[in-house]
């Protein structure tokens, strides 16, 4: 499984600000820069990184495959940052799922790559029908970086680290 199929790619983005987007159909995931009324999550690149987005969902892995285990909407990357990122248009209850999503695609990654490279590593739970932002419980954050080696936000605004 690679997880950076450049079939599956788009970018680099330098754009200082662009949005992501799935419509939640059959397609995967993309990245917009003209409707921000259509993006589910914000990426700020205040530094204009030369951001790569991979469609994980119905690219790097098809529905057909690995049934039964989840996977998340898409992936953000640059020379030195990782991040991955589930996106939902939906009411509660949506975090435990989104999570899960998030969980499930470390799994695939780490068992497929080595992922030492990436100094900043988070997932992003993004949600456009649910505030901008959520605070975390601090010991459900630490545990899963712990287990995961990923931080985890529920927002949707991505800030782009350099």
């Amino acid at each position: 499984m690679n997880f950076f199929r450049q079939d599956c790619q788009s970018g680099p983005h330098t754009d200082l600000r662009f949005g992501l987007c799935d419509d939640q159909n059959t397609t995967k995931a993309y990245v917009d820069t003209v409707d921000p009324a259509k993006w589910i999550a914000t990426v700020e690149n205040s530094n204009q990184e030369q951001v790569t987005f991979t469609a994980i969902d119905k690219c790097v892995i098809q529905d057909n495959e690995e049934l039964g285990r989840e996977r998340c909407d898409g992936m953000l990357t640059t020379s030195n940052l990782l991040y991955l990122v589930e996106l939902k248009d939906q009411k509660p209850p949506w975090r435990t799922h989104a999570i899960e999503q998030l969980r499930s695609t470390i799994e695939f990654l780490k068992a497929n790559h080595d992922l030492a490279q990436y100094r900043h590593k988070k997932a992003f739970a993004c949600n456009k029908k649910y505030r901008p932002f959520v605070e975390i419980d601090n010991e459900m954050q630490l545990a899963f970086f712990r287990s995961h080696g990923f931080r985890i936000d529920i927002q949707a605004t991505i800030l782009i680290l350099s």
